[in-house]
């Protein structure tokens, strides 16, 4: 069962070894970790479940580390002291990880071959041993740890995990405390580490009262561009905490709240409660009508897209076109098929200009592309069709042009040098000036900013 769960900041210099004479300027959040400490070990937990945004984080997937033993440090801070050992519940891991593949979350354990193998980290991270240090010290006993990195998943699959997080501890018998690691906005000041943003202030008094008033639903609608703008690091891992008190009411105390440095340090507690009614259901309910009315209202090009792969997926081979759709075969073009998952992007491949005779064959075969050769993703499987939603950009012809022809909102954008090339679409959310535009066009096509290249523009029309 879940007996506490708790919001925790992790910045390194809260920790004295770490922070010498700097901790005297965080002594609110160093007071509130303390805080926390106590009533976190009235809970009597049995195993710490860590969430961590500073882990292996991937796109698509979740990760936990799975030594039988953790190990971490804080050398890389500057620190000499010894470092933090706990014992891995394998146990918890086995159960969470069968019930998130179930759930239709891919999750997989990291032990120290695996990462070796892969250029992943076998240690704790930071966003897991400051938080650890404070809570572990008030325990009388010695506690099990699981350290779970949050994944780039949407905030229905995130607050999923953390139900089957929960559902998990309870089929075990296992009192469980779950910590939300994460600090809030980074941009509070132009001397902390990204430039002063004002939305960064907005974005933790918002998050603040919202935890507060135990607004779940709110926190769940915080808008993307608030999050981006604001260069937060703890939201996913907010999320995956509220999931795991899904069903329950619970009470909330905020200890501390400051933000001396540039970056905002939240410490709250959680303390759950009586049963209550399933947000988790409402949620499920609510994304499954809003991709019923999306079906409904799908153009033709999209409806032909995601009958190619609905059908590659399940059955191996491409349909035949259908005879309302028959006017795709009369024009030849360049075109991008998008998937999303749960409003995540989950496949993207297209053609800058056609490569088959037809409409329809361009569409059907970036479509199959971008469902199972995205080298971002895993493939998309049978049990994830029902929650797909696709466009199709369909491109005009690209023509040269110099950088203040650009307009990211109307054009998208080629840059090429030698037999380099990247391409990034127009009127994409987060890419709001022609320097973000061709910056990210440049890395998508490897080409260092200082070397010459050529600009090209191109309109597209865009069919949802």
């Amino acid at each position: 069962m879940i007996v506490y769960t708790a919001l925790a900041p992790h910045p390194p210099l809260i920790i004295p070894e770490v922070g010498g004479e700097r901790v005297s300027g965080v002594e609110s959040t160093v007071q509130g970790m303390k805080d926390l400490a106590k009533e976190l070990a009235a809970a009597t937990p049995e195993t710490l479940v860590v969430i961590t945004p500073h882990g292996n984080v991937f796109a698509d997937c979740i990760s936990c580390l799975g030594e039988d033993l953790l190990y971490g440090d804080f050398k890389a801070f500057g620190s000499n002291s010894a470092g933090y050992s706990y014992k891995n519940d394998r146990e918890l891991l086995v159960e969470i990880a069968k019930r998130s593949t179930a759930a239709g979350i891919d999750f997989i354990s990291v032990d120290h071959n695996c990462a070796l193998n892969n250029r992943l980290q076998s240690k704790l991270d930071h966003g897991v041993l400051v938080p650890t240090h404070y809570l572990a010290a008030e325990l009388p006993y010695p506690v099990q740890l699981l350290a779970v990195s949050i994944g780039f998943l949407s905030n229905l699959e995130l607050y999923t995990l953390g139900k089957v997080i929960q559902e998990s501890a309870l089929a075990l018998g296992r009192r469980v405390a779950i910590i939300a690691s994460g600090d809030m906005s980074h941009r509070l000041k132009d001397d902390g580490p990204y430039d002063y943003h004002p939305q960064g202030e907005v974005y933790d008094l918002k998050m603040k009262g919202l935890l507060e008033n135990k607004d779940v639903r709110g926190i769940m609608n915080i808008p993307p561009r608030l999050l981006e703008v604001a260069g937060e690091c703890g939201y996913r891992s907010i999320v995956i905490m509220l999931g795991t008190l899904d069903g329950l009411e619970f009470k909330s105390q905020v200890f501390s709240y400051e933000g001396p440095f540039g970056v905002g340090y939240l410490v709250a507690g959680f303390k759950p409660g009586a049963a209550a009614p399933s947000l988790w259901k409402e949620f499920k309910e609510e994304a499954r009508q809003e991709l019923e009315k999306q079906r409904k209202a799908e153009s033709e090009p999209v409806q032909w897209a995601r009958l190619v792969v609905e059908n590659y997926i399940s059955e191996g081979k491409i349909p035949d076109l259908p005879p309302h759709l028959t006017q795709l075969k009369q024009q030849a073009a360049g075109a991008f098929v998008s998937l999303k998952k749960n409003g995540q992007l989950r496949g993207c491949i297209g053609t800058i200009s056609p490569v088959y005779k037809s409409l329809d064959q361009e569409i059907a075969a970036n479509a199959i592309s971008s469902a199972t050769r995205d080298s971002r993703f895993f493939p998309v499987e049978k049990r994830e069709l029902e929650q797909l939603s696709y466009s199709v950009d369909i491109l005009g012809p690209a023509e040269e042009c110099d950088r203040e022809d650009l307009d990211p909102a109307k054009y998208g954008v080629i840059v090429s040098s030698r037999n380099k090339r990247g391409l990034l679409l127009p009127d994409l959310e987060g890419v709001d000036t022609v320097e973000q535009q061709l910056q990210i066009a440049l890395d998508k096509g490897g080409i260092n900013p200082g070397e010459k290249y050529k600009i090209e523009r191109f309109e597209v029309k865009r069919y949802q």
